[in-house]
C-alpha cells in the first residue's frame, strides 16, 4: 500500500559530462593539449552514464578475494575479481590512462591523460594499477635493454588481464613494491635480500607489507643487493610459463579503495632483473615515485571536484524552508568555498601536468612535493563538508558520499604522508636551491596582479630564513608555499570572482578555520555556477 508521496528528494546525478568543468577545459587548452578536447568529453560523458556508475558501485560492493591454493592444493596466489572491476579497467586501458603519454610524441600529451584521469572518477581503487603502470615507465628507462622489451607493451592499449609470461601477452600493467614491515617510508630500512645469478638475473627473498593490485603482470621492488638498495623489475609469471614465487599472503582489510586489492607478499627466490646501478635503487625508483605523486594531486583534485558536484546538484534540487538550498545564503557561502578549493586544486594539478610535457624539472621537483601535501590534506575535510551539504541523505551507502569520504586519507598517505612529503620539500629547497629559484619565479608571474599576493609572497620568503626551526615548521612553510602557488595559478588563468575569493579567504586572513566562512561581498554566484553538472 503506499502510505506517503515521494517529494523533494533530488533526481539521480546521471547523464552529465564530468569533463564539463570549465577550470579543466580552460587548463587543457592553456597547457597545449586543446587537441584532446573530444577524447576528454568522451570519456567524462561515459563518466556521467549511469552504467559506468555501478560499475564503480559493484567492483567496491564486491572486493577482491585471494586465493592461495586449488581445489587441487596447488598454490596458485591468485586475486579474483568482480566483473565491473574489469569493466573499468578496461576502459582506463583502452583511453590509455596506463601508459598513452609514453607512446604519443605529441605536445601535451602528458596534459591529455592528465585531464582524462580526472574526468574518468567512477572509482578510485582501479586507477591504483593504472597509476602504477604510468609511473612505471620512466624508471624503466633507466635499464634501456629492459625498456625496449616492456615499455611497448606497458602502453599498448589492449587490457590483457591473466596469469601468463609477460611477453607473451597484448598489453601489461605494473605495479610497485617497496615498503616493508619494519620500514614503512623509510625504505632503506628494507631487508628483503637480492642475490645475483650467472644469467644476469636475480633472486630476491623477503617480504613487502603493502603490494597493491598484485595481479599486475610486472613490478618495481626495492632489494639489498651486494652493491646496497637497488630497483629489481619481478614478473608474476616467468619466461617458461612458471608462477615466479611471489607468495601472496593476504589481502588487506581497508578503509577504502576496496575495490583494489592491496597484499602482503613473500618472496622466495623470487627471480628478477635489475633496474638501474645498484646502491642507486632509491633515485631509480623516485622516477615512479614522482609521476605517482602527481597522480596523487589529480586523483585529489578530482575526488574534491566530485564533492562539490554532488553538493550542488543536491542544493539546488532540494528545499528546506520554503527556498532551495542553493539559494540560502550560508548554503550559498559553503558550496561557494568548496568551489574555490576545488578549483584551486585543478588549475595546480593541470599546471603541474604541463611540467611534466614540458621537461621544467626543478619547477615540479619543488612544486610537486609542495602540492603533494597540500591537496592530499585538503580533499578529506573537502569531502566531510560536501557529504554534509546533503545531511542524514550523505551519510547514506547510496549517496556514494561514505566511498568518497572513505577514499580521501588515501592519497594522503600513498607515496609519502603529510610529514613526508613536508619534509621532502625541504629537502628540495636545501640540495636543489634552483628549485626555489624556478618556484618563486613562476609564483611571481602573477606579481603585481593582487596586493594580498604579494605580500603572502614576501612573507613565505621571509619565513625560509629562520633555518634553525624549519623542519619544526615545515607544515607552515610547506601550506604556505601552496597557497601563493595557487593563487598565482588562479590570478593569472582563472575567472576573477575566484580568484578574488581564494585570495581574500585563504591569504587575506579573513577565513574561519571551516569552509562555509567567506565575508562577504563576494561574488558566490559565478563561483557555484563553475561547479555546478550541467545536467540534460
Amino acid at each position: 500500500m503506499t502510505t506517503h508521496d515521494v517529494f523533494n528528494q533530488v533526481p539521480p546525478l546521471v547523464g552529465h559530462d564530468l569533463a564539463e568543468d570549465p577550470s579543466l577545459l580552460e587548463g587543457l587548452e592553456r597547457e597545449g593539449a586543446g587537441w584532446a578536447a573530444a577524447e576528454v568529453h568522451e570519456l567524462g560523458r561515459l563518466a556521467g552514464t549511469e552504467r559506468a556508475q555501478e560499475w564503480g558501485r559493484l567492483a567496491n560492493e564486491h572486493p577482491p578475494v585471494l586465493h592461495t591454493h586449488d581445489r587441487y592444493g596447488h598454490r596458485i596466489d591468485e586475486v579474483e575479481f568482480h566483473p565491473a572491476w574489469h569493466e573499468l579497467m578496461n576502459v582506463a586501458v583502452t583511453h590509455g590512462l596506463h601508459g598513452g603519454p609514453w607512446a604519443d610524441a605529441r605536445p601535451g600529451a602528458h596534459v591529455a591523460r592528465a585531464a582524462k584521469f580526472y574526468s574518468w572518477r567512477v572509482d578510485a581503487g582501479h586507477g591504483c594499477p593504472i597509476s602504477m603502470t604510468y609511473a612505471a615507465v620512466p624508471a624503466l628507462r633507466q635499464s634501456p635493454d629492459l625498456a625496449a622489451l616492456y615499455e611497448p607493451l606497458l602502453t599498448e592499449r589492449v587490457y590483457d588481464f591473466g596469469l601468463r609470461a609477460p611477453l607473451t601477452k597484448r598489453g601489461l600493467l605494473a605495479g610497485m613494491s617497496m615498503t616493508e614491515k619494519q620500514g614503512g617510508s623509510d625504505v632503506r630500512a628494507n631487508t628483503t635480500t637480492a642475490t645475483p645469478q650467472s644469467d644476469g638475473s636475480y633472486l630476491l627473498k623477503g617480504h613487502k607489507w603493502f603490494t597493491s593490485a598484485p595481479m599486475c603482470d610486472v613490478f618495481l621492488t626495492l632489494a639489498q643487493a651486494p652493491d646496497g638498495l637497488t630497483c629489481f623489475l619481478v614478473p608474476r609469471v616467468l619466461p617458461d610459463g612458471g608462477l615466479n614465487p611471489l607468495r601472496l599472503m593476504r589481502l588487506k582489510d581497508k578503509l577504502g579503495n576496496r575495490s583494489n586489492a592491496s597484499a602482503e607478499v613473500e618472496y622466495e627466490h623470487a627471480v628478477a632483473w635489475r633496474v638501474g646501478d645498484e646502491g642507486r635503487g632509491v633515485r631509480t625508483i623516485i622516477e615512479m615515485v614522482n609521476m605517482t605523486r602527481l597522480d596523487c594531486v589529480i586523483g585529489a583534485a578530482a575526488g574534491m571536484r566530485q564533492g562539490v558536484t554532488v553538493a550542488t546538484h543536491h542544493a539546488t534540487h532540494r528545499q528546506a524552508f520554503g527556498k532551495y538550498l542553493v539559494d540560502q545564503p550560508l548554503m550559498r557561502n559553503v558550496l561557494a568555498d568548496l568551489a574555490i578549493e576545488s578549483e584551486a586544486a585543478t588549475v595546480l594539478m593541470m599546471r603541474l601536468a604541463g611540467a611534466t610535457d614540458r621537461g621544467e624539472s626543478a619547477f615540479k621537483r619543488l612544486a610537486l612535493a609542495v602540492s603533494k601535501y597540500w591537496t592530499c590534506k585538503r580533499w578529506p575535510a573537502h569531502t566531510a563538508e560536501a557529504l554534509e551539504c546533503l545531511g542524514g541523505n550523505g551519510y547514506v551507502e547510496e549517496s556514494g558520499m561514505p566511498r568518497l569520504l572513505r577514499e580521501s586519507p588515501l592519497n594522503g598517505i600513498w607515496e609519502g604522508s603529510g610529514n613526508v612529503a613536508a619534509l621532502d620539500s625541504l629537502r628540495a629547497m636545501v640540495r636543489e636551491p634552483k628549485t626555489v629559484d624556478a618556484f618563486f619565479t613562476e609564483v611571481e608571474l602573477a606579481s603585481g596582479a593582487d596586493a594580498r599576493l604579494d605580500a603572502a609572497v614576501r612573507q613565505v620568503k621571509d619565513s625560509l630564513t629562520d633555518v634553525d626551526t624549519i623542519e619544526l615548521r615545515a607544515r607552515r612553510v610547506v601550506e604556505r608555499l601552496a597557497l601563493v602557488l595557487e593563487a598565482s595559478l588562479l590570478v593569472r588563468h582563472s575567472h576573477p570572482a575566484v580568484a578574488d575569493a581564494f585570495c581574500a579567504s585563504r591569504l587575506g586572513g579573513d577565513w574561519g578555520h571551516a569552509y562555509g566562512t567567506l565575508a562577504p561581498g563576494l561574488d558566490l554566484g559565478t563561483i557555484i555556477e563553475r561547479a555546478a553538472p550541467k545536467v540534460g
